[in-house]
Order: structure tokens, then C-alpha cells, then sequence
């Protein structure tokens, strides 16, 4: 059970909140996570200048190593190879305990192209554990499932793959023997762990941790309703803002800034989430 964390922003987005990561990751492990993965969707990853992504996967790093049952998965997926690969290098070098990479999106690539880059960032990080992260809506194209073979074949530390497409027809393709699939849906994990799927990477679990992992460890109907409606509540909002905002009502030092352009809240969008959160 991993969070898809959010990463702490502070001066309308632009800066690097620093001094809020530790808490932040304090919070994640005492709900009784197995691990985050940082830099991710969730994470804005993909706005951040590669400077900052390299010092807030190191802030990450350190925060968890003080708690040793928290382990941290880096997304290092770049618009170009390069970039991808200095990042993947990086998190191998400050001690990450996975690297994932996501298939660059804007242009849509062929399958050599997808294996060749995917490579190039396993081979950057080996022997660091190395996932493919699918997410078609994003990249706006899916990873063939053939690629995952062929990547397979070539790159020794490939493990698994975070798969966050939905319906379950866009997972199962996934399933492959021997590689493990974190699920990224939250209303797809009960169908996904009753087939073998290795658990779950949750943007929900960012802000509330302890209600995805309630519903990982006892796999019952109850708890699977429970996430689907705070997902299904939040999303009526800027997401990474509303979830920043359920973190600070909970006490943490964790601001609603997000990285353009993705937006706040307004203030009829923060009244009615603090309404809503104090109902849920």
C-alpha cells in the first residue's frame, strides 16, 4: 500500500516547501503505509523543474529513512529521454527504493520508441527496481503490453508496473506473471487484489491514507465505499488543491499551493470542502 504523495509548495506554487516534507511523511507512516511513491501524477511532477524534482525526491528520501518501514518510489518520467534518464540516475544515486517512469506525453510514439526510452531509464537506475507507470489518459497513449515484454527481455531490473487506467479491461492487459501491478484506481482495487494484483499506489491515500489502507488490508465493501466517495468528493474540486487543504485541516503544515497552471481553490470552493470534510 503506497500514497501517490503530494508534494509540500509553498510561494504561490513556484517554491519548494521545505520545511513541511518531514511531517507530511510522518503522517503518511503512521497511517501504516508500506511506502509513497513521490513526483507522480499527485505529486506534480511533471511541472516542477528538474532541479526541484531532484531536491524534493531527495527531501522524500531522507524523511522516510528516518522511519524504515517507509519505503520511496521516485517518478522520474521527463518529456525527453534526457531528462528522464538524469533523473532516474539521480534517484538510484540518493538511495531511492524504486524508480517508476510514466510514457512521455504530446507526442505519440511507436513502440521502439516507447521501448528504447523506457530502457534508457531502467538502465540509468539498475540496479535500483525499476516500474513502468501506465497511464493513458495523461500520456495520452497506452504502453503496449507487448513493450512490457520486450522490455523485459532487456533491462534486468524491471519489476512490476503502477497501472492507473480504469475500467478493469484496461488493467488486465497488465497482469503479467512474475511482474507485480500496483493498482492506481481506488474503485478498481477489490477486483484488482481478488485477481493478484500487488496492491496499491493511491492519489486518495495523499490525504487520507488511513481509509486506503482500511480498504487494502481488510478488502471488505465497507471501507471500498468509503474511499470511492472521498475520491468522488474531492474531485469536485481542483483536486491537488482540495487535498492539500484536507491535509492542513488535519494539522499538517502542508499549504494549498499548487504549480501552475493548475489552480486553488476559491473561497466558495473552500467553504464548501470544509463543509464537506467536516461531514465526511
Amino acid at each position: 500500500m503506497l500514497a501517490a504523495a503530494l508534494t509540500p509548495l509553498t510561494n504561490e506554487g513556484e517554491s519548494l516547501d521545505e520545511d513541511a516534507f518531514d511531517p507530511y511523511v510522518d503522517f503518511l507512516a503512521h497511517a501504516g503505509l508500506d511506502g509513497i511513491l513521490a513526483l507522480g501524477t499527485t505529486g506534480e511532477g511533471f511541472l516542477l523543474h528538474p532541479d526541484q524534482r531532484r531536491r524534493a525526491a531527495q527531501l522524500f528520501v531522507e524523511a522516510a529513512r528516518e522511519r524504515e518501514s517507509l519505503a520511496v518510489a521516485v517518478h522520474v518520467g521527463a518529456q525527453s529521454t534526457w531528462d528522464t534518464v538524469e533523473l532516474a540516475a539521480h534517484a538510484a544515486d540518493i538511495g531511492a527504493d524504486a524508480v517508476a517512469v510514466i510514457a512521455p506525453p504530446y507526442f505519440v510514439l511507436d513502440d521502439r520508441a516507447i521501448l528504447r526510452h523506457l530502457a534508457a531509464a531502467a538502465r540509468a537506475c539498475e540496479p535500483t527496481p525499476f516500474y513502468v507507470y501506465e497511464f493513458e489518459p495523461r500520456s495520452g497513449y497506452a504502453i503496449p503490453p507487448e513493450v512490457v515484454q520486450r522490455l523485459r527481455d532487456e533491462v534486468p531490473n524491471l519489476v512490476g508496473l503502477k497501472v492507473s487506467d480504469k475500467p478493469w479491461s484496461a488493467v488486465a492487459p497488465y497482469l503479467v506473471e512474475g511482474l507485480d501491478v500496483f493498482v492506481g484506481a481506488e474503485e478498481l482495487l477489490l477486483e484488482g487484489l481478488a485477481v493478484g494484483a500487488a496492491g496499491a499506489v493511491s492519489g486518495l491515500a495523499s490525504a487520507f491514507p488511513d481509509a486506503v489502507v482500511d480498504l487494502v488490508r481488510g478488502r471488505s465493501r465497507e471501507a471500498h465505499d468509503r474511499v470511492v466517495a472521498l475520491r468522488r468528493g474531492l474531485e469536485r474540486f481542483p483536486f491537488h488543491a482540495a487535498a492539500k487543504r484536507s491535509l492542513a485541516r488535519r494539522g499538517l503544515p502542508v499549504r494549498g499551493d499548487v504549480r501552475a497552471p493548475l489552480r486553488g481553490l476559491t473561497e466558495g470552493e473552500r467553504k464548501e470542502l470544509d463543509e464537506w470534510l467536516e461531514s465526511s
